[in-house]
Parts: structure tokens; C-alpha cells; sequence
């Protein structure tokens, strides 16, 4: 298997894409086939094989399809289908990038679902070749981002930007550090302002958000670390929760498994792919 996750070259693309990453399993062998990706606000368009497969199942939805697909954010925790070999080559937007863009058939917010992409049409390449790519991306990594940033950057010349999108631009990295609660102050902004401007961009609440990427700081913070070495109760204590059973809570209720149980399986896309840091 090999995956890499690199951050983009062009500072305007920068600005709505955090990451380009890459999964090519091509064994079947000592591998979890279902694993479980856990909730995310950031939509991923990504580029595989025209006759690869596609399923992406939370109870009792599904998407299912071929070939390149939008990963819309998703609000639960999906059960993945990897029992065949397969390519992604996925490109990560920021949050709420989407609102600013200005994409064919695309209708803001979507959520909880995947979509298949005409990529030919999206890019306005007729001749682009997803082959090529996923060649490339398998052999030279950074020439991969070089020919994505080409790719993909007449999408941003015509982006769409008002007050609700850099309101919610300034939110989002506060959201790691801040309660809801304080953000209206420190925005000079009522908290009403802040709720319907994020909505409208995010299609998510900010407390949704901040959820979500509490637990993805979490899961990377024990994807590094052996069963044996976690102190539940200091990962409680780190990532803001009141108490070891806020925690338990929380974690059933985002991933539907005890901390115990999710130590013990570590099952989750980051556990059996790698960890999520750009370089």
C-alpha cells in the first residue's frame, strides 16, 4: 500500500484546498476491508478509475457509484467498502470552500452523501486522462501536486467571496482554541450573526463543526500512540471534555465505539491508511 498527503504549491489554491492526498491499495491481504471514516466538514473530490467502485454506507443511507465522485462533509460516522484494490486520489477542500466556487450541478450545501463527477466537464480538460494522473501521483508525488495546482486552478479564478464566507473564514480557526460562546466577542459580532453566516457556508452549526474536529484532533492524537500507553483520563482532560465519561460518551455517540473497544479494534480510515498531516 502507499498514500501520502502533501499541502498545495499555489497560494490562491492554498487558500481552498488544505491537502492533496493519495491511498493506491493494491493487496487484499492483512488489511481491515470495512473500515469506518469518522465525521468530516470538509467535502474531498476524488479521482480513481473509471470502472472503480465507489460505496460509502451510514445506516440507512448509501452512495454508491464508479469512477471520480465528490465526498460531500458528512455528519456520521460511514462504513466503507475496501475488499478490492483501488486508487484515490483525493484533493481536500477547507471548510466551506465550496460556497465561494463556482461548480457545475453543484448545489450548496450537500451533505451526507457522494456524487459522481464528470471530470472532464468540471475541468474543462477534454483531454484530460485520469490514467496519467494516478500515474503520476503513484511515482512522483511532487510533480502530482504541480500538475493539480495547473489542474484545478481555473476553478478559483472565479470565486465568489462575501461577508458570510470571510465571516466564517475568520471562525474556523478559532473554533480549536475558543467556546461558541466567546467567538461573538472576540469577532466583535452577535452570536446570531455568527450562527446564520457559518450555516449558510458550512451547512453545518459551528458547534457540529467544532465536534468534528475535536475528534479528528483526537483520533490523530491516538493513532501515535500503542493501546497500552493511553491514559483515558488525560485524553479527556486534553481534548476539553468534563470527564472520562464525557468522553465515552462522546466517542460512542461520533464513532459507536467505547475508547476501550476503539483501542482494541482501531478501525477507523486514519488507523489503517495512516495519519492525516500534510507535508
Amino acid at each position: 500500500m502507499q498514500s501520502w498527503v502533501v499541502s498545495p504549491k499555489d497560494k490562491h489554491i492554498a487558500k481552498y484546498i488544505e491537502c492533496y492526498w493519495l491511498i493506491d491499495k493494491n493487496s487484499t491481504e492483512d488489511i481491515n476491508n470495512f473500515p469506518k471514516l469518522n465525521p468530516e466538514p470538509a467535502a474531498h473530490f476524488i479521482i480513481c478509475p473509471l470502472q472503480q467502485r465507489f460505496h460509502y454506507q451510514t445506516s440507512p443511507k448509501e452512495s454508491s457509484g464508479m469512477g471520480s465522485h465528490w465526498l460531500y462533509p458528512q455528519q456520521q460516522t460511514l462504513q466503507l467498502d475496501h475488499r478490492q484494490c483501488f486508487t484515490y486520489l483525493g484533493v481536500k477542500f477547507r471548510v466551506g470552500a465550496l460556497y465561494s466556487l463556482n461548480i457545475p450541478a453543484y448545489k450548496h450545501p450537500t451533505l451526507n452523501q457522494a456524487a459522481e463527477v464528470d471530470l472532464q466537464q468540471l475541468l474543462g480538460e477534454k483531454d484530460f486522462c485520469v490514467d496519467t494522473i494516478l500515474q503520476i501521483a503513484k511515482t512522483d508525488s511532487d510533480r502530482c501536486i504541480t500538475e493539480l495546482d495547473t489542474l484545478l486552478l481555473p476553478l478559483f479564478n472565479s470565486t465568489t467571496e462575501d461577508q458570510h464566507s470571510e465571516l466564517t473564514r475568520n471562525i474556523l480557526p478559532l473554533l480549536a482554541s475558543h467556546s461558541i460562546s466567546e467567538l461573538g466577542d472576540k469577532l466583535f459580532c452577535s452570536q446570531r450573526t455568527l450562527e446564520r453566516s457559518f450555516n449558510r457556508v458550512t451547512g453545518l452549526t459551528m458547534k457540529q463543526c467544532q465536534s468534528m474536529n475535536k475528534l479528528e484532533a483526537m483520533l490523530e492524537y491516538l493513532y501515535q500512540r500503542e493501546a497500552v500507553d493511553i491514559d483515558w483520563a488525560e485524553v479527556a482532560f486534553k481534548f476539553g471534555f468534563s470527564d472520562q465519561p464525557h468522553l465515552i460518551r462522546h466517542l460512542k455517540k461520533q464513532i459507536g465505539l467505547t475508547p476501550k473497544n476503539y483501542a482494541e479494534q482501531r478501525g477507523l480510515t486514519i488507523d489503517i491508511y495512516g495519519g492525516v498531516e500534510s507535508r
